[in-house]
């Protein structure tokens, strides 16, 4: 089945908000091998202005692909996520995502298009807090290798 090209302007929420703590942030930061101790420490994030420990800045990519998963697992989608390669990952900041911070996702679906046999898909998750105040605007390009039978 080749990708769907139809749900190109389809959006697909987190069904439940995601809730930032600082093990996550913790995790992340180890993962990331960032030692901002800002990332770790609630001192030291607060001496920077920060309200509690502040997520490395790729960090949105945890709730960004957890709502563009309900898309990309969708069977009406078309994508052998087996077949997926990493396109680019653009973030665009309004703030700092901190520790308690409690954050809604929608992906949005702008652009798909079929290319050399290969699927691009271009997603763009704007990710909000408790009082829908914008945080981050992740976009995201994906291609969907084509197959030898394609």
């Amino acid at each position: 089945m080749a990708v769907n090209t139809e749900l190109q302007g389809t959006s697909y929420a987190l069904p439940e908000p995601y809730e930032v703590s600082r093990e996550a942030i913790a995790a992340f930061a180890r993962a990331t091998q960032s030692h901002d101790a800002a990332h770790t420490d609630p001192q030291a994030a607060r001496a920077l202005g920060y309200a509690d420990v502040v997520a490395p800045p790729t960090f949105a990519v945890i709730p960004a692909q957890r709502a563009e998963a309900r898309y990309i697992s969708l069977p009406e989608a078309g994508i052998d996520f087996s077949r997926v390669v990493h396109g680019s990952e653009q973030f665009s900041y309004t703030r700092p995502i901190v520790a308690g911070d409690v954050l809604s996702a929608v992906c949005h679906v702008d652009g798909l298009r079929e290319a050399g046999g290969h699927a691009m898909i271009t997603t763009r998750t704007e990710i909000a807090d408790a009082h829908a105040a914008p945080v981050v605007t992740v976009t995201s390009t994906i291609v969907v290798r084509g197959g030898d039978d394609d």
